[in-house]
């Protein structure tokens, strides 16, 4: 079973309330996650333990540059950002790195699975 990992415990409430629908992340992940795949969920800092939230399916996979993120995009990662220019901000804390518009991105949408 593979784990869809989240390492900001900023993500812990928004997994457990259920608000978060999918994950953007740098790079082309197409390799990592397809469509159907089953994974936990999980929240936890990088070689530390993790907290498995819950079960889920990976709905859809999209790569795209950041440039065309839809506001489902944002709203998906994070029901409080705006506009990409707020995502770019957050991803950049995330990756502590500077990103373009230009840069690729995958974006993964999952749902839980109610056992």
């Amino acid at each position: 079973m593979r784990a869809l990992n989240f390492y900001s415990s900023n993500y812990h409430s928004q997994l457990v309330c259920r608000r978060k629908a999918c994950t953007i992340r740098l790079g082309d992940k197409t390799n990592k996650y397809s469509e159907g795949d089953i994974v936990w969920i999980t929240v936890g800092k990088r070689f530390s333990q993790k907290k498995r939230i819950y079960t889920a399916v990976i709905d859809r996979i999209l790569v795209k540059p950041i440039s065309q993120l839809t506001m489902d995009d944002l709203h998906g990662e994070n029901p409080d950002i705006a506009s990409i220019d707020d995502l770019m901000v957050f991803l950049q804390s995330i990756y502590d790195k500077t990103l373009t518009c230009g840069d690729i991105v995958t974006v993964v949408y999952f749902s839980e699975i109610i056992e």
